[in-house]
């Protein structure tokens, strides 16, 4: 095997991967030769010569972001009595089909709280404002309410990566996966690539026996999902649709009927959920038509002056910024993944440690290095039709990414407890700005479950009266 390997890497001229395998022992040293043995040279190879010419590449697809209009299939949030009437039709459509059990939900869940200074998957990062809840819990939480809500068990497909599988599948199993049936919670872990050297193409080394990797992106569920057998879960199950959201945003309206409910009765492929961009260059992803297609265009690839432009009401006019929360037809999937569809890789230039000749790990002082992976909204183009749709930014997208500022903890749990706040003043419950208050999914989805909850209001307000530290509304 040892020989195998060599020679392998010599190829490729890898070598380097097998510099201090003498000091390994037997099981780190097994573990070093299959993470090797996993990985595609050539792919790397030819990666790496696109890192080459990423300014072209990147000039080319600011000039295809010139040709960008506003997306034409779009639903914007309703303000007339026809809107309304449109968004109760969705409504009823995807309560139908939820009641029916057609509808899976996916969760993306590979990436880790660095950023946070948080040393595990990010979805067990403690966010409920008043409870502490992980953001594993709030979310699974949600999704238990709306099964019970639709007298069905709705399944849970959780994506997971080489660093987050195994903690995330305790996290689950220690906490009764949060009410759900555990048959109805399915694991499976997306591929991960190797980060390059950004003068050579070599891979780092993390430590001596172990390869410099991270998840392959979102992209990467296609191949995950076929090496996983769970489409086939799918359709066992008669599932039609797929919810599809990622772990940070704790405010993401998990299976939200509207949202179905217009997929379904648009016949799209593919829909995605935007909010309004609140700046012109703020870092989000819009969704655009180009040459008839709608597609999302990275924020780093629209020009500035484009990113600038307004339409006749003096709006943004490219505003609609994706919230990574989409819904996919079944079939959709099935059919690329039938095909073999390898979505693109996006090259990013990126500060990564790594062991020097020496063997000591260096953090380089400036980008040192190219990571590779793979972005769902790739599958967009693909699509025979795509849906764009509306939502309310204050209540329904506020995602934990950074330890301080904008989208931080102390951020992300002022927005839920805003958002709870005014459920409980439509419900007709008297609530100062002071007081921390926050709504478990069990008891509450939304205002309406409140207002037909009336005998347990008299006891929030009470609870409200002689709070000092905040309200945890509970089943």
């Amino acid at each position: 095997m040892l020989e195998h390997v060599r020679s392998r890497l010599r190829e490729f001229g890898q070598e380097h991967l097998l510099r201090w395998w003498n000091e390994l022992d037997d099981p780190a040293l097994a573990a070093l030769l299959a993470s090797i043995d996993r990985v595609d040279f050539a792919l790397l190879g030819q990666l790496f010569q696109q890192s080459k010419d990423a300014p072209a590449a990147a000039e080319s697809l600011r000039q295809k972001a010139r040709r960008a209009t506003p997306p034409a299939g779009l639903i914007r949030q309703p303000r007339s009595t026809a809107d309304k009437a449109e968004w109760q039709a969705a409504r009823d459509c995807g309560a139908a089909l939820l009641t029916a059990g057609r509808v899976g939900a996916i969760l993306v869940a590979g990436g880790q709280g660095t950023r946070l200074d948080f040393p595990h998957p990010k979805g067990m990062f403690p966010i409920g404002p008043v409870s502490g809840k992980s953001l594993f819990q709030l979310l699974a939480e949600q999704l238990l309410a709306r099964g019970r809500r639709a007298g069905v068990t709705i399944p849970y497909y959780i994506m997971t990566s080489d660093a987050t599988h195994d903690e995330t599948v305790d996290f689950f199993r220690t906490h009764n996966s949060f009410g759900l049936d555990p048959n109805d919670v399915r694991f499976f872990q997306q591929g991960s690539m190797p980060a390059v050297d950004a003068t050579t193409g070599r891979v780092l080394l993390a430590g001596k026996g172990e390869l410099s990797q991270s998840p392959d992106g979102h992209g990467g569920m296609l191949s995950a999902l076929a090496s996983s057998g769970l489409l086939d879960d799918m359709r066992k199950r008669g599932i039609e649709s797929l919810y599809y959201h990622q772990v940070d945003n704790p405010l993401a309206r998990v299976c939200d009927p509207e949202f179905l409910g217009f997929h379904s009765l648009r016949d799209a492929d593919v829909s995605v959920k935007v909010v309004a961009k609140r700046l012109p260059r703020e870092k989000m992803g819009v969704a655009v038509d180009v040459d008839g297609q709608t597609q999302i265009i990275e924020y780093s690839d629209l020009p500035d002056d484009v990113a600038a432009q307004r339409d006749d009401q003096g709006e943004i006019r490219f505003w609609a910024g994706s919230t990574a929360i989409h819904v996919f037809s079944r079939t959709f999937i099935q059919r690329l993944v039938d095909q073999r569809t390898d979505l693109p890789f996006h090259i990013a230039r990126k500060q990564v440690s790594y062991l020097d000749d020496a063997g000591q790990v260096v953090m380089p002082a400036t980008e040192n290095a190219f990571k590779f992976e793979r972005f769902i909204f790739d599958v967009l183009p693909l699509a025979r039709k795509t849906l764009v749709v509306e939502a309310d930014r204050e209540t329904e997208f506020n995602p934990l990414k950074n330890k301080t500022g904008e989208f931080s903890p102390p951020d992300v749990q002022r927005s839920l407890m805003a958002l709870h706040r005014s459920w409980l003043r439509v419900s007709g419950v008297d609530v100062a700005d002071d007081v921390a208050v926050e709504i478990n999914p069990l008891f509450a989805l939304g205002p309406e479950d409140i207002a037909a909850r009336l005998t347990d209001l008299r006891q929030i307000e009470s609870a409200l009266a002689g709070s000092q530290h905040g309200v945890h509304v509970t089943d």
